[in-house]
C-alpha cells in the first residue's frame, strides 16, 4: 500500500516536476513503496527523485529496484547522489550491481566508496561469478567466546546496528577463525555471567566461498537456517549469507533453467530489456539446431518414399505419431529435471528411472494406441477415407503409438541423466530437443510397423 497517495498520483507529481510536494510525499512511504513508484520511471527522473530523498532512505530503496533499473540510474546520478546509494547498500547487493555495470562506470563507482565499503567490493568481486563469495555480506557481528552473556549483549547494542542480521551471531578466535554459532534468544535467554562459550550451540555448518550457487541454494533447504557463514580454505570467516539473498539466486537459477527448458540460451535481463539483437543471438542458436535436427525426418522419409507412394494414406497420421511421441518425451525430460534439480534423484536413480518410464511409456501408448484404432476403425466412411485395409491401417497406427510413447518417455528421462553424467546442466535436454530426437525415431518406428502389418495388402 503506497501511503495516503495512490501510485497514479505520485506518478502526477512526478509528471508535474512538483519536487517538493513529492518529497513531503515521500516523508511516510516505505524504500520498497518508493521503489515500486520508480520502477516505471526513465532513469533521468529517478535521478531527480534520489537527488531529494534523505541520504539513509535513498540507499535502501535503490536496493529494491530491479537489477537492470539499477545500472541504469547509477549511469545518471552524480557524484554525491552515487556514493549516498553505493555507500548506503548493502555490500552483497553492490556486488550484483557491479556485475552488471559497463567497466568504466565501475570504476566510477568504485571510486565513491568510502575506504571500507571499497575494501568489501573489491573483496567480494574477487570471487569467480556465480560462487559463494559473490553472494555473501561481511556485514555480520562476531562475539568471542570468553565474553559473558551481559557482555555479549552490551556488545551487539554497541555494534548491531546495520548488520544484515542478528538471529545468528558468529563466534570467533582471536585468528578470526569460525568457531560456532549462537542464536540471539539462547544469548538473551542465558544468565549473565554464562560464558559464550557455556551457551548451548546448534550443528556448525558453513560454506566454502567457491561454492557454487546451487550448492548454496541445497545447503539452505537441507539445513533450514536463516543465514550461513562463508569460509576460506583456513576456516576463516569472510562474511554471511542470508535467506533473502539465496531467494534471488535461487530465481535466477529457476529462470535460467525454464529458459533453458524451452529451447533457448538464458536471459540476462528481463524479457522487455533485451534487445532485438540479444534475443536474435539466444534464440536463433538453438532454433538452427533443432532445424537442422527436423531436417533427419526429410531423411527418414526419403528411406519409405515407396511405400508412402503406394499407401499415400499413411502419410495422414504422421503428425500424430510424431507429436504424440514428441510430447511424452518432453513430458519425461520435464519431470526429471525437476526431480534432478530438487534432488529428489541421483545418478545412481537412473535404472530405477528407466523402469518406471518404461512401464509409463507402455502404459500411456496403450492408452493411445487403443484412442487411435477406435478412432480409425469406427470413424464414418472409414472405408473410403483409408480403403478396404482400415483395420489394418488402425493396427498400425495403434502399434506404432505403443512404441514411439514408449520411446519417447524413455529418451525424455535418460537423457537428462547422460548430461549430469558428463557434466552439462540437465537443462539443456530442452523439451524441443527431446521431441525433435524423437520425431526422426517415431518415423522409422511408424513406417517399420506399417511395412510389418500392411505388407501384401497396401504395401
Amino acid at each position: 500500500m503506497l501511503g495516503h497517495l495512490l501510485k497514479p498520483e505520485y506518478e502526477e507529481l512526478i509528471a508535474q516536476k512538483d519536487w517538493e510536494s513529492l518529497r513531503v510525499a515521500f516523508e511516510d512511504l516505505h524504500p520498497a513503496d518508493i521503489a515500486e513508484v520508480l520502477d516505471d520511471l526513465p532513469p533521468e527522473d529517478s535521478g531527480v527523485i534520489f537527488r531529494i530523498l534523505p541520504r539513509d532512505v535513498a540507499g535502501v530503496a535503490f536496493e529494491y529496484l530491479p537489477l537492470d533499473q539499477q545500472a541504469e540510474l547509477v549511469k545518471t546520478l552524480g557524484s554525491e547522489q552515487l556514493v549516498n546509494v553505493l555507500n548506503g547498500m548493502s555490500p552483497d547487493d553492490r556486488t550484483r550491481l557491479f556485475e552488471e555495470l559497463p567497466a568504466e562506470v565501475t570504476r566510477r563507482a568504485l571510486s565513491t566508496l568510502n575506504p571500507d565499503e571499497l575494501k568489501a567490493a573489491r573483496q567480494l568481486l574477487g570471487y569467480p561469478e556465480g560462487t559463494a563469495g559473490r553472494f555473501m555480506t561481511p556485514e555480520y557481528l562476531t562475539l568471542k567466546p570468553a565474553m559473558s552473556a551481559r557482555e555479549a549483549i552490551e556488545f551487539i547494542r554497541a555494534n548491531g546496528r546495520g548488520r544484515e542480521t542478528l538471529n545468528v551471531l558468529y563466534v570467533t578466535d582471536e585468528k578470526g577463525a569460525l568457531l560456532y554459532d549462537v542464536r540471539l534468544p539462547d544469548v538473551v535467554m542465558a544468565p549473565p555471567e554464562t560464558q559464550v562459550s557455556d551457551i548451548p550451540t546448534r550443528h556448525m555448518v558453513a560454506l566454502p566461498a567457491t561454492a557454487m550457487r546451487a550448492d548454496v541454494i541445497e545447503a539452505f533447504e537441507k539445513y533450514d537456517r536463516v543465514a550461513l557463514p562463508v569460509v576460506d580454505s583456513k576456516g576463516m570467516l569472510l562474511g554471511i549469507i542470508t535467506v533473502d539473498d539465496v531467494l534471488d539466486v535461487a530465481e535466477q537459477e529457476a529462470t535460467e533453467d525454464i529458459q533453458k527448458l524451452g529451447g533457448m540460451e538464458a536471459l540476462e535481463a528481463p524479457y522487455l530489456e533485451i534487445g532485438a539483437i540479444s534475443m536474435l543471438k539466444k534464440r536463433g542458436g538453438w532454433l538452427a539446431v533443432l532445424m537442422v535436427g527436423e531436417m533427419l525426418t526429410t531423411t527418414a522419409m526419403s528411406y519409405f518414399e515407396a511405400e508412402i507412394a503406394r499407401a499415400v494414406v499413411l502419410a495422414l497420421f504422421i503428425p500424430l505419431i510424431i507429436s504424440s511421441g514428441g510430447n511424452s518425451g518432453s513430458q519425461a525430460t520435464s519431470l526429471i529435471i525437476r526431480a534432478l534439480a530438487l534432488r529428489e534423484l541421483e545418478l545412481k536413480d537412473w535404472w530405477r528411472v528407466a523402469g518406471r518410464e518404461l512401464r509409463s511409456g507402455l502404459s500411456l501408448g496403450l492408452l493411445l494406441a487403443v484412442i487411435g484404432f477406435l478412432r480409425i476403425v469406427f470413424w464414418p466412411s472409414a472405408e473410403h477415407l483409408y480403403g478396404p485395409h482400415y483395420v489394418l491401417v488402425g493396427l498400425a497406427v495403434g502399434s506404432s503409438l505403443i512404441g514411439v510413447v514408449t520411446f519417447g518417455a524413455l529418451a525424455g528421462a535418460m537423457l537428462p541423466f547422460i548430461l549430469r553424467r558428463v557434466g552439462a546442466d540437465p537443462a539443456t535436454a530442452s523439451a524441443p530437443f527431446v521431441a525433435t530426437l524423437v520425431d526422426v525415431t517415431g518415423l522409422v518406428i511408424y513406417f517399420s510397423m506399417a511395412l510389418l502389418i500392411l505388407r501384401g495388402t497396401m504395401l
